[in-house]
């Protein structure tokens, strides 16, 4: 049987052939598949921690970063504090010739409080005889001092005795509180005064816990409670209406960082917050705060601080505001430009009196209290303003505290400077330029300026100072910087210069009064004329320096001499650079500013005694240290006898002269005064002197127009508008030695002659007593008979 052949077998399709895994590799994957959901949260938990690492690692960097931040500022000066500038110091004393009305101005003017019965310092009451006064407590240059409570007893004499009433004796003096006049130098547009915590009423620090945070005794600079409070009310508001932001935080933001409102600010300022409770009092965290929170803007200048707002609203220290006006600063914290009581008063009042409902329900108030605070009106101030400030005296303090106080006067360090300046006669020159300089204006046409210079007649303290007719206006200086001619008030130097030889000139001595001309070196021609274009023939020297008569004046001038009148002038205060020797200079061609013309008459009315001009009075740092006083000195530079009888004739002036003017109302005060014009009447000035101050005063225009003024009609004007509102005081210079009375005979021509026996009487300087021995020589008999025989 045959065998069957076997069929080839068929190849199968080329077939992409996956690669099939094995048990243990298919037990592998599944069990690496189970494990991968605890690996993801395990690597999780492992990159969380790496960037807990990282975030704690910034925010210990962070925090040492801001920790130094913070304890650099707070252990250093907190604030760049300006410097603050007082007026003089009021010192009162027995026997002294200050009225009562006097003193009431002054109190009013330091917004004291009058009332009843005095219960708290700032406040007073009076009589007609008698000021009883609680005195604020001060620290003066010397030291600090409590408040006294005091009674001012007065006659027509002037201020008799002081009584302290707690101590129930008599004191030798009182120092009245200088008044707050501006701040000097900040480094930015921040304002402050700087208070120590426990300066701040504590009533009203209660009020701004409660209205703002009042649990920060509690909390560590940062309060959850109160973040999450202010959620809720905004929530339900649908708005923002509450911040949960603790003192604290706003006290960092402040400080530390801008008001961008973003996430990672408010981190850093509620870090800042914690590390600032962390390592200061709560105290010192509530002093930072009273003194830099922002209450306003006046000026362009920032409020920072109660105790600036106090000064800038209401016009007094903190320590005396009523409950009601700490409450309205105390809701301006909220918001000072919504809440600013000069543009909003009624919104004002009405948050003034939601904080006074807080304090009622804190228990700080009583329904009472309440009652009574909430009905009484705002009283602010017309005006906010950070002070009175007087720019022309500024200007002045300015320079000096540079020349004088040198490196002892250091910017930002919230330095206490004293001055010189009388606010009493400041209110008053202020008060006299704004009111007639207008009237003025009428005859000598629009653009009238207007300067004034008045210092301390012995001392050379400046009191008051005005640059401009716009008295607040900070620009052109011109009681510093405005030189012109000064007319007639160079005579008083020429009839000084003269009397300094007075075996050749006296009161009574003739001066020629004609027509003169004098030829100058280019062939020029100058002839003095008298202002009313007569001639008198022959004038005694007195008659002529009263009535200004130019022409004697003249005369007398060339007789002693340019050279002599020079250094008069020099002695008396005057620049040599400013003088020119021409024979022109004895009409007053020479050009010099107010100030320089008031260090002049300064020396004329010190009896010859000149005292260096100075506002500056001292300079005190925030320790209470002094770093510079200036001590008022003052040295005889011409004769006293010379000085007396140039005064005797500028007394002549007021009484009989053409500044008869102030006669009918202040002849009692003896007043000695010279009047000057330039030529065409482009400067009118008038020197006015009394027992306490020397006033300078110049009008004229800055494009040098003639205005149609002349010193009796213009400065003299301004001068006894200032008198009427701040009355001088006698002017009664002690007779010198050697001066005595001598007796003359009038001529028809109304010279003087010489005559024991004679009605008319003028002081003179009778040197080693010749006259008075030759007038005994002539009243024996051997002299009637020498009269009458001639042997």
């Amino acid at each position: 049987m045959a065998e069957k052949k076997k069929a080839p077998a068929k190849t199968a399709p080329k077939k992409t052939v996956t690669k099939k895994k094995t048990p243990a590799k298919r037990k592998s994957a599944s069990k690496k598949k189970a494990k991968s959901p605890r690996s993801f949260w395990k690597g999780l938990m492992i990159l969380g921690f790496k960037l807990s690492l990282v975030v704690l690692a910034i925010l210990v960097i962070a925090g040492i970063y801001l920790d130094t931040v913070v304890k650099n500022r707070f252990d250093g000066q907190l604030f760049t504090l300006p410097t603050v500038v007082y007026s003089r110091v009021l010192t009162l004393a027995p026997g002294q010739n200050i009225s009562l009305e006097t003193v009431k101005k002054e109190l009013d003017l330091l917004k004291y409080q009058k009332v009843r019965q005095p219960q708290r310092s700032g406040e007073y009451s009076s009589s007609s005889t008698k000021i009883e006064l609680i005195r604020r407590p001060f620290e003066f240059q010397q030291g600090p001092e409590p408040d006294r409570h005091v009674m001012l007893y007065f006659n027509s004499d002037g201020l008799q005795k002081i009584e302290n009433r707690t101590a129930k004796k008599q004191m030798g003096f009182l120092q009245i509180e200088p008044q707050f006049l501006g701040m000097l130098d900040a480094d930015d547009d921040q304002q402050r005064l700087f208070l120590r915590r426990e300066q701040f009423p504590e009533v009203m620090v209660d009020a701004l816990l409660a209205t703002e945070d009042r649990d920060f005794y509690q909390h560590d600079g940062v309060s959850p409670l109160a973040i999450a409070r202010a959620m809720v009310v905004n929530a339900k508001a649908g708005r923002t209406v509450q911040g949960g932001s603790t003192l604290t935080q706003q006290l960092a933001k402040n400080l530390f960082l801008s008001r961008e409102r973003t996430l990672w600010r408010k981190v850093r300022e509620a870090y800042i917050a914690l590390i600032l409770d962390y390592r200061y009092s709560k105290d010192r965290i509530l002093e930072a705060y009273l003194n830099e929170v922002y209450l306003g803007q006046t000026g362009g200048e920032a409020i920072h601080g109660f105790g600036l707002a106090a000064q800038v609203y209401f016009g007094r220290p903190i320590e005396e505001l009523r409950i009601d006006q700490l409450a309205m600063l105390v809701g301006m914290v909220k918001g000072p430009s919504y809440y600013n009581p000069m543009r909003f008063p009624e919104r004002v009042k009405e948050r003034r009196d939601l904080v006074l409902r807080l304090m009622m329900q804190e228990e700080i108030l009583s329904p009472r209290q309440y009652e009574m605070a909430a009905s009484r009106p705002l009283d602010v101030k017309k005006r906010a303003s950070i002070s009175t400030r007087q720019p022309a005296y500024f200007q002045q303090l300015k320079w000096e505290l540079k020349e004088k106080a040198g490196e002892a006067y250091q910017r930002g360090e919230g330095l206490r400077v004293f001055t010189t300046l009388d606010p009493l006669s400041q209110q008053k020159a202020e008060k006299a330029v704004e009111r007639i300089v207008p009237q003025l204006e009428k005859r000598a046409g629009k653009g009238l300026e207007s300067a004034m210079v008045i210092v301390d007649r012995q001392s050379g303290e400046i009191r008051a100072m005005i640059g401009g007719s716009r008295t607040g206006f900070d620009g052109f200086n011109r009681a510093i910087n405005a030189k012109r001619p000064i007319g007639s008030l160079v005579k008083p130097a020429i009839y000084l210069s003269a009397l300094e030889s007075p075996e050749k000139y006296s009161l009574a001595t003739t001066l020629d009064d004609k027509p003169i001309s004098l030829k100058g070196s280019k062939g020029t021609t100058w002839t003095p004329r008298n202002y009313d274009r007569k001639f008198r023939g022959q004038v005694p020297l007195y008659y002529a320096l009263s009535r200004s008569l130019n022409v004697p004046t003249v005369n007398l001038g060339l007789m002693v001499g340019l050279n002599k009148v020079t250094d008069t002038l020099v002695k008396l205060g005057v620049n040599a650079q400013e003088i020119n020797q021409v024979p022109s200079m004895l009409l007053g061609s020479i050009s010099l500013s107010p100030y320089q013309v008031a260090q002049m008459y300064q020396t004329l009315g010190n009896g010859g005694r000149k005292a260096p001009l100075t506002a500056l009075k001292a300079v005190v740092n925030t320790d209470g240290v002094l770093l510079y006083e200036n001590f008022p000195r003052s040295s005889r530079v011409v004769p006293e006898q010379a000085t007396w009888l140039t005064i005797y004739g500028m007394k002549k002036t007021v009484s009989e002269g053409t500044a008869r003017f102030l006669n009918s109302k202040y002849s009692w005060a003896a007043l000695a005064g010279k009047t000057g014009t330039s030529n065409d009447s482009r400067d009118s000035w008038y020197a006015g002197i009394d027992g306490r101050e020397v006033a300078i005063t110049w009008l004229g225009r800055d494009d040098n127009k003639p205005m149609k003024l002349t010193g009796s009609s213009g400065a003299l004007r301004v001068y006894a508008d200032y008198l009427s509102m701040r009355p001088p005081e006698a002017f009664n210079l002690p007779w010198p030695n050697e001066v005595t009375t001598a007796h003359f005979d009038l001529q028809e021509n109304k010279t003087l002659k010489p005559d024991c026996s004679g009605k008319e009487n003028i002081p003179i300087w009778d040197i080693k007593g010749q006259y008075k021995a030759e007038c005994e020589r002539r009243n024996t008999p051997a002299a009637w008979l020498t009269d009458i025989f001639g042997f």
